[in-house]
């Protein structure tokens, strides 16, 4: 009889948790907020902060419900919305779903390392520092609008990002790259100098054949981006003085391509570095209004600068 007592009592308990949990609600009018599981948070710990938070009403019965059900060992880390309105049981779904909340970012064609670390201190999610140093990512943080789990790591962004560019880079056109005698990087290195110089894919392309005409005979491709992505000026118009410093990326100075990419270049200008349109051009200009002037001698490059940079 008494075995028998305890457990209806138990099951009445169970049944008043189930009902707690589906039913009732904290605040019928709360307002989405964040909040953040931490990997190795117990449910307890869970439960403790909701109830902190004013999520619900008595941590003790989110954890009984939860223990009850049997998915304490579900519960994922993230940052979620939730609502005082939401009863214990839509919690808990939410963060046994993992339904973490998401964000929008957007890299723009042509932004560099130093644009991206700042946007990404711009909105709180990181230290532009921790972005400046990794040199090696130029180039393949391919621009582009993505989703991302509201505090993602800054790695789990970058894989999110390359993954992108290599999704990108289908092997039909690394293929079209190995039988140029080119590698991905000499690629990526020519498209971001067209990013950063010219407009529209035309041009880009005729740019592209420019850059190998002089390539082949050693002549500077005298890249006024490059200079810019030395001195980090926000201009187009250099000095003397600036196409002097030593750099491996100053292309007055120096022979050659720069040592790396000095942007993330998008689709369009990579493939305009892969398939150049083949000239006898060996100088151009871009306007003020965005057009491409192209010049066969250095006295036709010199009388355009004239006419249309003044």
């Amino acid at each position: 009889m008494k075995k028998s007592l305890i457990t209806i009592l138990l099951f009445c308990l169970f049944i008043f948790i189930l009902v707690q949990g589906f039913y009732f609600s904290k605040n019928p009018q709360g307002q989405g907020e964040f909040f953040l599981v931490k990997k190795g948070d117990s449910v307890f710990q869970i439960g403790q902060n909701l109830e902190q938070r004013g999520f619900i009403k008595n941590k003790y019965l989110f954890n009984l419900y939860v223990l009850a059900s049997g998915k304490q060992s579900k519960l994922q880390a993230g940052e979620y919305v939730l609502s005082s309105s939401m009863s214990i049981s839509k919690i808990s779904q939410k963060l046994i779903s993992g339904n973490i909340a998401k964000e929008i970012i957007t890299i723009p064609e042509g932004w560099n390392l130093r644009d991206i670390a700042w946007y990404f201190e711009n909105k709180g999610m990181f230290q532009a520092e921790e972005l400046y140093e990794m040199t090696e990512l130029e180039g393949y943080l391919f621009p582009d609008t993505y989703e991302i789990n509201r505090g993602a790591s800054l790695e789990e962004i970058i894989k999110k990002m390359t993954d992108n560019f290599n999704k990108k880079l289908t092997p039909e056109l690394i293929e079209d790259i190995q039988k140029q005698e080119k590698t991905v990087s000499e690629i990526v290195i020519i498209a971001s100098l067209l990013e950063k110089e010219i407009q529209t894919l035309e041009d880009k392309k005729m740019v592209a054949g420019v850059l190998l005409n002089r390539l082949q005979i050693g002549m500077p491709l005298q890249i006024d981006a490059t200079i810019t992505y030395i001195t980090k000026k926000q201009t187009t118009n250099i000095s003397k003085e600036d196409t002097q410093i030593d750099s491996p990326y100053n292309t007055y100075m120096y022979t050659g391509l720069p040592l790396g990419p000095i942007c993330n270049p998008g689709m369009e200008s990579i493939k305009a570095a892969i398939y150049p349109q083949p000239n006898s051009y060996w100088y151009y200009l871009s306007t003020p209004e965005g057009e491409t002037i192209f010049s066969k001698t250095l006295e036709e490059h010199n009388i355009a600068k004239a006419k249309h940079l003044k």
